[in-house]
């Protein structure tokens, strides 16, 4: 479980927003995309980031400036304020967004940059070189994966993946998963039933998280594993109901009723997965790569630990997605176009990408990049044998353009702790699921026209 975009009021807040950021959407941000500019950008100026602190550090702002003669000023990233600056007429110049599921929400409201004409001409970021991931990107005006890039990832993990300490199955005498092959869903949970400690009615050892990077995807992501889609063909639809999401959602929920892991009705207090998987009281993470930062760099942990496959549904295909693909994203009303295209160029394939690829937090989005992943220690090169084979798994899994994951995420919170206490049936919360989201569905789908 990665670091969550906040806490749960900022999830209440994003649920406001999302409907406030789709009505502006329609109506002032709205618009044809300017036409590409040919020329270059001049010493001197000034690119606006819009971004989270650790996209972006004060480090790598000064060493623009050194690199490429340009300005870097970052404004911290908030979907009200991205709003309001564009529909004043005043867009940052490049925006950070989660490719899974704000590419096809931003692109269907018209106010992303079609860069396809910028990487056509990029001797930099060459369209043979971009790994599949950045399809999260691409948006045709129907379906994610196809069509214009908007955007590209800064880094990736395949999140379904996830990452377990040997020294705790051993512990308690568990096998560990198989090095190449997934286990089933049912197994895993199985699995972290029996690595799960208790002392005194208190968990002391979770036996697995698997929370992916937000609920809603992840329960995408789960319903392609079974073998469906959580999303109507045309996007304007969910249903929890079809025997696939209902296999997915039944999945989850059982999750988080057998308290085998950290859920919302069983917060962990670090928030997320890393400084609980670091002491060595979480047994598995469902984590991608990425968390593989944190964990080499322990010099205890990580030669206990293994990266293993994303599970499969028995019966169900494989999948292993990745559920964020984080990057920038190009305002079509912005006014520096061609120096912002060469900050994106910079931050995605020179040296900020190459820094990137070397630390182990993810795996570059460029495949001439992959050379630098660390693969000095032994359990290196077993992390990365365990990703190359993944990575032959990895599809698009569509996200709906009609709502924010993050408006969806606080629907689901809201009847989802009933379900998991054992207070509400699994049926009847894919239908007050269905009811609540579709609702949201239909307003989006109206506002974007």
């Amino acid at each position: 479980m990665r670091p969550h975009a906040g806490a749960p009021l900022s999830r209440r807040r994003f649920l406001a927003l999302s409907a406030a950021g789709a009505a502006t959407g329609a109506a002032a941000l709205n618009g044809c995309a300017l036409q590409v500019s040919t020329g270059v950008s001049g010493p001197g100026e000034t690119v606006t980031v819009m971004a989270k602190p650790d996209d972006i550090s004060p480090e790598l702002v000064q060493q623009a400036q050194k690199d490429l003669g340009l300005k870097i000023v970052t404004v911290r990233y908030d979907l009200t304020k991205l709003i309001g600056m564009m529909t004043n007429g005043n867009p940052p110049d490049l925006v950070r967004g989660v490719g899974a599921t704000d590419a096809p929400y931003f692109a269907a409201r018209e106010v992303m940059e079609d860069l396809d004409p910028y990487f056509a001409r990029s001797a930099v970021l060459r369209l043979d070189d971009l790994d599949p991931v950045n399809d999260l990107w691409r948006y045709d005006g129907r379906t994610q994966g196809k069509g214009p890039r908007y955007g590209m990832a800064k880094d990736f993990s395949q999140d379904s993946m996830f990452w377990y300490n040997t020294a705790l199955f051993d512990k308690v005498g568990v096998d560990h998963p198989p090095e190449l092959e997934p286990v089933t869903f049912e197994e895993w949970l199985e699995t972290a039933k029996r690595l799960t400690q208790r002392k005194n009615g208190q968990t002391t050892v979770f036996g697995g998280s698997y929370n992916g990077v937000n609920t809603t995807n992840l329960l995408a992501s789960l319903t392609a594993a079974a073998g469906g889609s959580l999303f109507s063909d045309d996007f304007s639809r969910i249903d929890f109901t079809t025997p696939e999401a209902r296999k997915a959602l039944g999945w989850y929920i059982d999750y988080g009723r057998t308290k085998v892991g950290p859920s919302i009705i069983q917060p962990d207090p670090n928030a997320w997965d890393g400084p609980t998987y670091q002491a060595n009281r979480m047994a598995m993470s469902g984590s991608g790569y990425w968390l593989g930062g944190l964990i080499n760099a322990d010099k205890k942990l990580a030669p206990v630990s293994r990266l293993a496959p994303a599970p499969i549904f028995q019966g169900g295909p494989r999948v292993s997605p990745c559920q964020a693909g984080t990057g920038f994203w190009m305002p079509s009303k912005g006014r520096n176009k061609d120096a912002a295209w060469r900050v994106f160029e910079w931050f995605f394939g020179e040296a900020p990408a190459k820094a990137r690829a070397s630390g182990g937090w993810g795996i570059p989005t460029l495949k001439s990049l992959r050379p630098l992943m660390p693969a000095q220690e032994i359990y290196q090169k077993r992390e990365l044998e365990v990703q190359n084979a993944e990575l032959k798994h990895f599809s698009v899994i569509a996200f709906t353009p009609y709502a924010t994951a993050d408006s969806l995420y606080a629907l689901f919170n809201q009847f989802a702790p009933a379900a998991m206490n054992g207070q509400m049936s699994v049926d009847t919360l894919a239908g007050r699921l269905n009811s609540v989201m579709n609702e949201q569905l239909k307003r989006g789908k109206e506002q974007v026209g």
